[in-house]
């Protein structure tokens, strides 16, 4: 992105642009190329709830924001098997949980922080709306209240279908029909998705 910002494209014209990723894994002598995405866009979010403290054997008198939070992590795997198209890939994993400091004390408030993954930027605001929308009712309904921040980072890799065919004749010529093999699209995410939304082309496994 900082690249294309700068004037890759105006400094350097051109028609269509490629990259290699080295795929731990594959057989050795082996490329992977297929039209439409491969890759995943990148995102990440951060939701703090807000409760009331209390101690741990009153529970009554404060408003507990891990079990808000907690309650959270369950709904948002609902938007992902109920508010979606199952055909849609998606993935939100909650990886990092953060509250209190003693064991007889409900804390004040609890982060928690994760990822969302999507080939599509259409499933990706869906993700994002429902999110932000489970995670202000959940607290609505606790007495509790939060912030949500969601920030867009890479988006899907997809490779344009000429360009993915070009490069599959290209591959075929170097290593033969056998060892060239369909790119099976995966989670994980890169940045060279910018330059694919700049201009056309296909980002290839070896």
């Amino acid at each position: 992105r900082e690249m294309i910002k700068d004037g890759l494209f105006k400094k350097f014209p051109m028609q269509a642009v490629f990259g290699m990723h080295n795929w731990p894994g594959a057989e050795v002598g082996t490329f992977a190329v297929s039209p439409g995405p491969v890759m995943a866009s990148s995102n990440e979010f951060k939701i703090t709830v807000h409760g009331k403290g209390s101690h741990a054997a009153l529970p009554h008198n404060g408003v507990d924001p891990i079990v808000v939070a907690s309650q959270m992590v369950q709904a948002f795997q609902n938007i992902i098997t109920r508010n979606k198209k199952p055909v849609d890939a998606g993935v939100i994993s909650v990886t990092m949980i953060h509250a209190g400091h003693a064991t007889n004390v409900i804390p004040d408030s609890c982060e928690m922080q994760g990822t969302v993954r999507t080939f599509t930027l259409e499933v990706l605001d869906l993700i994002e709306r429902r999110m932000k929308e489970v995670a202000e009712h959940i607290c609505a309904a606790n007495e509790a209240r939060c912030e949500f921040e969601f920030d867009r980072n890479y988006p899907p890799t997809i490779n344009s279908e000429a360009e993915a065919n070009f490069a599959r004749q290209v591959m075929t010529g170097i290593v033969g029909t056998d060892h060239v093999v369909a790119q099976e699209p995966t989670m994980g995410a890169e940045d060279f998705s910018y330059m694919l939304q700049a201009k056309p082309g296909a980002y290839v496994f070896i």
